[in-house]
């Protein structure tokens, strides 16, 4: 396919694509090229830059698409967060102790979130009690 810019008489410009360029005098001939705008059939070919893809724009593109996939799982975590901090009780400097008594039975189940040390993390573990890390996201800093 190519694709010419197109304008007509009354200074409208447009794009059209055509299967080769002989198609594109067939259409204007025939009367089946008009301007979208205005309807006039007084349509020329304007000079176009030609358009090559180099492995720099590849590059690119696909650091562009990178970038969206990114912003969208971030999005997503950020809301994962948002609703697993909205569901649970803060419990502060409390949480392993909490957590102990949740996993024995001691106290209610319920979701909570907390602060624990590597050794509290680790000993929590060791007991068999769930638990995982709320990441630290680039909002939460600034």
């Amino acid at each position: 396919m190519i694709r010419y810019s197109l304008h007509c008489d009354n200074a409208h410009e447009f794009e059209g694509w055509f299967s080769e360029s002989a198609d594109f005098e067939r259409q204007k001939s025939s009367g089946f090229l008009s301007c979208p705008v205005c309807g006039s059939l007084e349509v020329t070919k304007v000079l176009m830059a030609p358009s090559v893809s180099t492995a720099r724009q590849k590059e690119a593109v696909q650091a562009l698409a990178a970038n969206e996939v990114q912003k969208e799982a971030l999005t997503k975590l950020k809301e994962a967060v948002v609703a697993i901090r909205a569901n649970s009780e803060d419990v502060g400097e409390r949480f392993p102790e909490e957590a102990r008594k949740i996993h024995y039975g001691e106290a209610e189940a319920r979701g909570i979130i907390g602060e624990a040390s590597l050794t509290d993390v680790k000993a929590l573990v060791e007991e068999g009690i769930e638990i995982a890390p709320l990441p630290v996201l680039p909002d939460d800093v600034n």
